[in-house]
């Protein structure tokens, strides 16, 4: 009985090892398969140099969408039209403040932000070369 319990315990060492990895080299992508008709594609990237400790929380209409470790971004697809972006940062910085950006996506097109710190405020902006078209 005891040979059967080490080996659960190696193969369960081993499941939970290969989720882990699993999980550490995705990236938080909403922009699977072909896009959605009258759509536009919004990527955020979370600046190498964010904080190893820090997460960045992207929030679009309401509703979280990403929690961005350091190597990862967001890559979705939006309906065109009028949306609210929000990125903030947990744990909470003292005296940082949630960024909120309203965007208008034009189906087609491709927004892409960079989510950055400049002294002690987070900063969104958009990177060089915003719209271009995606399909």
């Amino acid at each position: 009985m005891k040979k059967y319990g080490s080996i659960i315990l190696v193969l369960s060492l081993a499941f939970a090892g290969i989720i882990l990895i699993g999980c550490a080299t995705t990236q938080q992508s909403a922009a699977i398969g072909p896009p959605p008709p009258n759509s536009g594609r919004l990527i955020v990237d979370r600046e190498a140099n964010f904080g190893s400790g820090l997460v960045l929380i992207l929030s679009i209409d309401g509703k979280d969408v990403a929690t961005l470790t350091a190597g990862q971004n967001y890559n979705g697809y939006l309906s065109a039209g009028q949306h609210t972006v929000i990125a903030r940062v947990d744990p909470y910085q003292a005296g940082t403040s949630p960024v909120k950006k309203t965007l208008t996506i034009k189906a087609g097109q491709t927004y892409s932000y960079t989510a950055s710190w400049t002294g002690q405020n987070l900063v969104f902006a958009k990177n060089q070369g915003q719209t271009v078209p995606t399909y």
